[in-house]
């Protein structure tokens, strides 16, 4: 029975590991794409009974999937550890709830639409991007909130000298924050400084050096620690393949080649005690001999 059951269980792994399974799903979450799509367009009933039917195959479809990336994995408790299969049963099982002529449809129509989002937990390359941004996060909040504070102290000189050039766009500070955010896409920015300088003629410095700050500096910085935090990934991903794989990592390379230099610096140890074992006798004898 336990050898039916392992027989079973590989055979399922070996089809969630197969590549042509992998883009099966794609396809599928693909396609649900595109019937989501179709959904929002005013249909014929015929052509809408006939997406709805599809919809329902699809949601089989996953059902199917998931079952078998369970039953494929060696330790189902370790099956449920991964935030993406928590995440990909719980899309699954609410689609099979008939919510449709109900209060919860709209519920229902949401979580459809982020069956989209399982193309990220099928694709380990959109993993390992999705892993890095959020990886990056502590350390961006620091640039986000130094950025805020840039944009908050322009927002408050922009309200207090051009409020009277122009109200809709720097009357109170909120809407001066929406302005300089403007600003900072480059969205006819030019036409809100040229408005500005025909009352203030320098305060084209103004939208220069925020520019600078913001679209320039900050952004690069945030571009930055993105690009440095998804190579750090990378070298992980590289790491755990090559200890899976049992190939020798440059620890272990460099533990090896200290314990040679110890196991040579020991046999050189070894060498001069042998030589001065043998030489002590011959200095004796010459010692003892008389002179002619």
């Amino acid at each position: 029975m336990m050898d039916n059951s392992a027989h079973w269980q590989a055979a399922f792994y070996r089809l969630r590991s197969n590549k042509a399974f992998e883009l099966f799903v794609v396809g599928i979450i693909i396609f649900s794409a595109l019937v989501i799509g179709v959904k929002t367009y005013p249909l014929p009933n015929a052509l809408l009974q006939a997406v709805v039917v599809m919809d329902w195959a699809i949601t089989v479809i996953f059902l199917v999937e998931i079952v078998i990336r369970f039953l494929g994995e060696p330790n189902k408790k370790r099956f449920f550890r991964s935030g993406w299969n928590i995440f990909d049963t719980l899309i699954v099982v609410v689609s099979l709830i008939p919510i449709e002529d109900s209060e919860m449809a709209l519920i229902g129509r949401l979580v459809r639409i982020f069956r989209v989002l399982r193309m990220v937990s099928i694709i380990p390359e959109l993993r390992m991007l999705l892993n890095s941004l959020l990886k990056a996060m502590p350390q961006l909040g620091y640039v986000l909130l130094m950025m805020f504070i840039i944009f908050y102290i322009y927002a408050a000189i922009g309200s207090t000298f051009f409020a009277s050039v122009n109200k809709d766009l720097w009357g109170d500070i909120a809407v001066s924050l929406l302005t300089l955010f403007r600003v900072m896409t480059f969205e006819d920015w030019t036409d809100v400084m040229y408005e500005t300088m025909e009352e203030y003629p320098l305060s084209w410095f103004y939208y220069l050096s925020f520019i600078f700050f913001t679209a320039f500096a900050f952004l690069n910085m945030i571009i930055g620690i993105v690009v440095n935090v998804l190579e750090e990934e990378h070298q992980r991903i590289a790491k755990e393949e090559a200890e899976a794989a049992g190939e020798p990592t440059v620890q272990d390379l460099h533990r090896e080649i200290l314990e040679l230099k110890a196991l040579l610096t020991q046999g050189q140890g070894s060498t001069s005690a042998v030589v001065e074992a043998r030489s002590e006798p011959e200095r004796s004898e010459s010692e003892t001999s008389p002179s002619r």
